[in-house]
């Protein structure tokens, strides 16, 4: 069956309730409104409210909020209005958004005075939730933001990995994966988040186990340019390169035959559904593979995704 695309304990919060017709675009000189009551039949519907008393969420994933893109959809906010109503919660005698801060931003741009908003109940956790899924679904955030999403909701709600992946409609592979790059060192991260470095990179690059390693890795992967594939082959030289002593480096050096490319294809593929760095090591149908893991609480999760029990 498949996985609901709002994730689980997310259909009371957004699913089952009718939003009313497009109101007109209020212009900038308008005057607020009153908050308008639910309708008699007890369903919500758009309210519209003066937009200084809507706020910012500060459990907000996104953090990035490029001024170009916020200055096309203030065009088309200008043209048509706003056309989806912003979710909000209630905070006081105020307003807290709980998706829509683009739109939000946009009618600030414009001046508006008022915006249409949908009021619901949800605890931190539930905002958390939803305006990941919102993002997410959207494409809206850059890898760091949807790591830090998924560290929110392990940390301050203390879900585990498997449960943040049904609540968002992702693989634990997928959660675990974003997760680990918030190993990497900040700069590093800062690449990833501009561009600069892929996600593909960067967890080529958490192969490597020191820090000043992996910034060097990484800045050479920048200055040349290198593809995921030429990075694999920079990182597989950096660790052959890596300090070993007497009969360990000569058995590292027979250890590390040439790989082909079904063979870095099977790592690939072990390495998404583990979530953690994987080596095979094969030479006329003998080998070895080993799985990286760096606490406990890692190599607990990778022995439960292959039906493993520590009891």
């Amino acid at each position: 069956m498949a996985k609901p695309a709002l994730g689980r304990g997310l259909g009371a919060l957004l699913g089952g309730i009718p939003l009313a017709p497009k109101a007109p675009a209020p212009t900038p000189n308008a005057s607020p409104a009153a908050v308008a009551e639910p309708t008699d039949s007890g369903l919500e519907r758009v309210l519209r409210v003066p937009l200084p008393r809507i706020h910012p969420c500060p459990l907000q994933p996104r953090k990035d909020f490029p001024e170009d893109a916020l200055r096309e959809l203030a065009d088309s906010i200008r043209e048509q209005g706003i056309v989806q109503p912003l979710i909000v919660r209630m905070r006081g005698d105020d307003f807290e958004l709980i998706a829509g801060e683009r739109r939000w931003r946009a009618a600030q741009m414009l001046g508006l005075s008022e915006v249409p908003v949908i009021v619901r109940q949800a605890d931190d956790r539930a905002v958390l939730e939803l305006a990941l899924i919102e993002n997410l679904q959207r494409e809206n955030l850059n890898p760091l933001e949807e790591a830090l999403g998924y560290a929110q909701l392990v940390d301050q709600f203390q879900l585990t990995q498997e449960e943040v992946a049904g609540k968002v409609g992702k693989s634990r592979a997928v959660v675990a994966n974003s997760l680990r790059l918030l190993k990497l060192p900040p700069q590093i991260q800062i690449y990833l988040r501009d561009g600069r470095l892929s996600v593909g990179h960067a967890k080529v690059i958490l192969g490597l186990s020191r820090p000043e390693e992996q910034l060097l890795a990484a800045e050479r992967v920048i200055r040349q340019g290198l593809n995921v594939r030429q990075t694999e082959d920079l990182i597989a030289r950096l660790q052959n390169r890596s300090p070993v002593s007497g009969a360990g480096k000569t058995a590292a050096k027979r250890a590390a035959p040439l790989q082909d490319a079904h063979v870095a294809d099977l790592e690939n593929r072990l390495q998404e559904r583990l979530g953690t760095k994987v080596s095979v090591r094969y030479r006329e149908g003998k080998g070895a593979v080993e799985i990286r893991f760096f606490s406990d609480d890692d190599l607990e999760r990778v022995l439960q995704i292959v039906g493993v029990s520590l009891d």
